[in-house]
């Protein structure tokens, strides 16, 4: 079988991102596999003892990282998941058995929602309902007021697909607070949650101590090779383990992704906080950076960021600033976007690309960062093979 178009270009796209010399952060997709075993190797023995037995079933470091990860969100217990897909439906599941109701009260944008194939409905026997259907946290009026009866509800941390977007401290103690007067329990979609400590003031633990059930992940923020951990109450965890086992989540050998959460917690999650701080540097020299441009339209979301992960909208179409990004790659060795997606909604020719800044973001100024856009605006407006300006979508208006 041949390379397929898609496959040549997602090689192509790689091969730039792995050759730039700046970038705002690595992901784990630019390395080759030797290169990421060659690291967890490098790293593995200064988180655990490496001349201890091979964790089977796990009996030895994927334990430690249950116990790391209950002590630091502050939890009677803990189980590792080989996915938060896995994780979030076992606990969803056990919620479901404990109050009697199988419905799960929750956002449209949430995970479950978007990019899990209906999987709560289909494999647990559970229904979704939303309290409401904005690009936002719902509210605590919103939850009290909803006219239909819910067990659980579950709150995104941060609410990725909307833009990685977090209520305020006392916001989110409301909307639990609602939850609670209708008798349901509160789970957290945590699998962001490190980073949601700069903007929330809280601790790791203050967080969690809102819900009954929280799930974190290692892959997505502290560059683990996979897994989740689901915490809770001892009891709660106890049925978890069971369920995971029934759910095939039971691995034999999950060493190499405990290991590499375990270097996660120790390297990345202490530096998140100055991520997130660099973010909202990074996103208003983007705003800047496009204000004086030929583009006729943007939108930083949210403006600050959140988190140390945020959007960027235009209004051309994804291929088209898919092209722009990779040629700027491979032509100046920055990285300033990565991949873009056409909007869920809205008029044809509007797309969005999520913007992280992690380590290596760290060394860019505001300055570099508006270089890159003029870079970036070189490379979208013009067409290599016509030589004339790309249409955008709506030649009027500016930023929103």
């Amino acid at each position: 079988m041949g390379v397929t178009d898609e496959q040549k270009q997602r090689n192509r796209r790689l091969t730039a991102w792995k050759r730039s010399g700046k970038v705002l952060a690595r992901a784990a997709a630019d390395q080759t596999l030797a290169e990421r075993l060659t690291a967890l190797a490098a790293g593995a023995g200064t988180v655990h003892d490496l001349d201890a037995w091979t964790d089977v079933y796990g009996d030895g470091v994927v334990a430690e990282v249950e116990r790391r990860t209950a002590d630091l969100l502050g939890t009677e217990a803990a189980a590792f998941f080989p996915t938060g897909t896995m994780a979030q439906q076992v606990a969803l599941r056990c919620w479901a058995g404990r109050t009697g109701s199988p419905v799960v009260a929750l956002h449209p944008l949430s995970h479950p929602e978007v990019h899990e194939r209906g999987a709560l409905a289909s494999v647990s026997g559970l229904r979704t309902v939303h309290p409401t259907s904005a690009p936002r946290q719902a509210t605590a009026e919103e939850i009290r007021d909803f006219p239909e009866p819910f067990g659980t509800l579950m709150v995104e941390l941060p609410l990725r697909d909307a833009g990685f977007v977090l209520p305020s401290w006392e916001d989110l103690e409301a909307a639990v607070a609602a939850a609670r007067e209708r008798d349901a329990v509160v789970h957290l979609d945590g699998a962001r949650l490190w980073e949601c400590t700069p903007h929330l003031g809280r601790s790791l633990a203050e967080i969690a101590a809102l819900a009954d059930s929280v799930y974190v992940s290692f892959y997505k923020s502290l560059d683990g090779l996979s897994g989740a951990v689901l915490a809770g109450s001892e009891s709660l965890v106890e049925e978890a383990r069971t369920w995971r086992h029934r759910y095939g989540g039971q691995v034999f050998q999950q060493y190499p992704a405990a290991l590499s959460a375990l270097l996660g917690l120790e390297r990345e999650l202490p530096r998140l906080p100055s991520y997130v701080a660099h973010a909202k540097v990074v996103a208003g020299a983007l705003a800047e950076g496009f204000t004086g441009s030929a583009v006729p339209w943007f939108r930083i979301h949210p403006e600050p960021p959140h988190t140390h992960q945020f959007q960027v909208w235009l209004p051309y179409g994804a291929d088209v600033l898919d092209e722009a990004s990779v040629r700027q790659a491979e032509e100046t060795g920055v990285t300033l976007f990565r991949r873009w997606f056409a909007a869920p909604a809205g008029p044809p020719g509007l797309s969005y690309t999520e913007v992280t800044v992690a380590a290596p973001g760290l060394e860019w100024t505001a300055q570099d960062v508006r270089e890159a856009v003029a870079e970036f605006e070189a490379r979208l407006v013009q067409d290599p093979r016509e030589g004339g300006r790309r249409r955008a979508c709506g030649e009027s208006g500016r930023r929103s």
